[in-house]
């Protein structure tokens, strides 16, 4: 984890490394080059501030940079959407109240009942940290890793089922340690967040590797490829609707395109968990 008190120069820093001089137009850079991507007097060069100022910034003795600065900063270093409003929440004065005592996430029943209606929709609910909160039985039938009570975070690094489930695992990896750098926001010394990161830090290159960068993805839709022993490999789109009411929780229903391989796929896989009720769904081992 980062030092909680520098989170703003810890995500800049990352993010200056990841940078290459040929992004901004410096083929080669100023002279040898002896760090990773770009340096801190040619960052602030091309944002246009001090070299001085951009130092502070990285060494947390300034941790409230102007709007300005914050878009020129994400125009040197690439940031999208997701990401500057990722630093935009860095950028805001930290409130020292104190913290209220965790509570456990817990889904709604009108919520619950819901995604287990759709016999045809893969559908879960995730909590802040990518805890399987509750999921229908065609989801759980789908992979194994989307059943409740299962963290996705840890059983996609962790368990080796899920390199044989995803044919692009490389991919969704990165995805899902950037999305759940994008829901926990700023609040990274969160007990809970701590717990799961120092865990997968010390079991996974992988995801050490990927927390690293500092990426931040919004989760809103897009594609997955799974591949099932039973029905064969699946391509299917997925949508996220927030649930009102419960911060930081997401419905999560998969589709597959009508008439493709995909859906046939979907409608036997379908067929063979039967009724679409399911055993009642533990809570997962998540606090917030």
């Amino acid at each position: 984890m980062a030092d909680g008190d520098n989170r703003l120069g810890e995500y800049l820093r990352a993010r200056r490394e990841l940078a290459q001089p040929a992004d901004v137009g410096l083929p080669g850079g100023f002279g040898r080059r002896r760090v990773p991507g770009l340096r801190r007097e040619e960052v602030a060069m091309l944002a246009g501030v001090s070299a001085d100022y951009y130092v502070r910034l990285e060494q947390g003795r300034d941790k409230h940079p102007s709007e300005q600065v914050i878009e020129a900063l994400a125009g040197v270093l690439g940031l999208d959407d997701d990401a500057v409003a990722h630093v935009r929440e860095l950028a805001r004065p930290v409130s020292r109240r104190r913290r209220p005592r965790p509570r456990a996430e817990r889904v709604s029943p009108g919520a619950e009942r819901l995604i287990h209606s759709w016999a045809f929709t893969p559908a879960l609910v995730y909590g802040r940290y990518l805890d399987v909160l509750a999921a229908n039985a065609l989801a759980g039938a789908l992979n194994s890793c989307l059943r409740a009570g299962e963290n996705q975070v840890r059983a996609f690094f962790l368990d080796p089922v899920a390199r044989d489930v995803y044919p692009e695992w490389d991919i969704i990896a990165a995805e899902t340690v950037a999305t759940l750098r994008a829901t926990a926001g700023a609040d990274l010394d969160d007990p809970r967040l701590t717990e799961l990161v120092g865990e997968l830090s010390l079991k996974s290159e992988e995801f050490r590797r990927l927390w690293a960068r500092h990426d931040v993805r919004v989760k809103v839709s897009g594609t997955k490829r799974f591949r099932h022993p039973m029905v064969g490999d699946l391509t299917l789109d997925y949508e996220t609707l927030a649930i009102t009411g419960s911060p930081g929780q997401l419905v999560i229903a998969y589709h597959a395109e009508p008439g493709s391989p995909s859906e046939q796929a979907l409608a036997l896989l379908s067929s063979t968990v039967g009724a679409t009720t399911q055993a009642p769904v533990r809570p997962a081992e998540s606090t917030r």
